[in-house]
Order: structure tokens, then sequence, then C-alpha cells
């Protein structure tokens, strides 16, 4: 069973500074939070790497670590597959923090079913050659006029445009989030491996103890 994440994370020794503290020689041992793990780019920018997946419901990290790779603890690779670094921007909210955010946001239903901007329909000629795509912000009045050589003739199609509210515009961003990318399953272990190796520290540092812990007072943390 792989470890929890924060198990591969090295620790540093940082001057005690809390009020309480009489000995000012006191050490803190703490994570190094500025050491973050990372799939190598030769990994993370191949695709055959990888296969798409869908977050359903209110699933967590660990609850799509556990259906794919069997192992909950696995949550970091999920994260990490995706480049997710800040949890709450970027993962797809539950039901009711997502209700929480909307009325947090935009105060009343009224507001909420408010248009936030319109969009085109996908137009195409009587050839099938797409003249504009579906989704492109358009005016509310938008109308498009255009010469279909298939007819011989200018069309016009006026008032065409579809109001998007507030609702489905955040919703929208909100689903776009549950379409991920999962390591596949049988390169894991070459995952691990990475985390293992690359996040220890290296001897020859001044502060190096070890390679699971380093001593800080005024130094960059993640040198």
């Amino acid at each position: 069973m792989a470890s929890p994440y924060f198990s591969y994370i090295p620790n540093f020794e940082y001057v005690n500074r809390l009020k309480e503290n009489k000995n000012i020689s006191a050490y803190l041992v703490v994570k190094n939070l500025f050491k973050r793990g990372q799939l190598r780019e030769d990994i993370f920018q191949n695709l055959t790497f990888f296969t798409k997946y869908k977050v359903i419901g209110d699933d967590r990290p660990d609850n799509v670590a556990f259906k794919v790779y069997g192992n909950q603890y696995l949550d970091w690779l999920v994260l990490l597959s995706n480049n997710v670094i800040n949890f709450e921007n970027e993962w797809p909210m539950e039901q009711q923090s997502f209700i929480n955010y909307l009325y947090g946001k935009y105060r009343t239903d009224a507001n909420i079913n408010a248009v936030h901007h319109y969009e085109s329909p996908e137009i195409k000629d009587s050839k099938g050659k797409i003249l504009i795509h579906k989704g492109v912000n358009v005016p509310s009045d938008f109308s498009l006029t255009y010469y279909d050589s298939g007819l011989g003739t200018e069309v016009t199609r006026s008032n065409i445009a579809t109001a998007v509210t507030n609702y489905e515009y955040e919703n929208k961003i909100d689903e776009d989030k549950r379409n991920i990318y999962l390591l596949k399953p049988k390169y894991v272990s070459l995952a691990i491996s990475d985390m293992e190796d690359g996040l220890p520290y290296k001897s020859g540092g001044s502060q190096y103890y070890s390679s699971t812990l380093s001593v800080a007072e005024n130094i960059r943390l993640y040198s």
C-alpha cells in the first residue's frame, strides 16, 4: 500500500518562536511544505500515460483514488496528475458547497437566474460548412448575414442568441472541472518511486542533517 502524501515530504527544524518558548535555541520539527511533489515532465506531458476520467457527484480525490487504484492514499496522485494546487478552486465543488457559493456570490434567486451573457448557436450553410461555432459570446440581439453558395443567395439569421444565466455559467465552470486525467494504474509504481527519490534532501548543504531532515533559520526552505 502506498503511503499518504505527507509521508514523502521531508521535515526541517525551524526556530521555535512561540511566545511560551523560553529556550531561544529550541527548534520545532515541521513538514517542509515548500517541497512539493510533481510528476516528471516526460510523464506529465505525455497523454499516453493517462486516461480520461469524470468525477461523479461529491467524489473527493481519495474516493477517486480508491475507485481507480484501490487505494485512497493515492489521492495525491489524482491531484498531481491534474496539477491541482488549490483544491478549493480547482476541484469540483460538493453540491451543498456549490449552492453556498452561488448564494454567497449572487445573494438572491433572482440574481442567480439573471442573464450572465449571450451565446451563439452553431450555424452552418447548406453545404454543412460551419460559419460560427456554438458557445461564442455575442450580443443579445445577435444576427448573422452570409452568402450561401449552395442556395445561391444571401441568408440572414436574426435574434439567434441564447441567454446563459449566472447559474448556468457557474455550473459549466464547475462541471468542466469534473473532466480530469488519471495516471494509468500500471505507471503508479513509477510515480511512487519518483516521489521517494525526488523529495528527500540531498547531502552537501550546510543545513543538511539527513535525507528527511534539514534545519532552517533564515534560509530559503525550498533550496
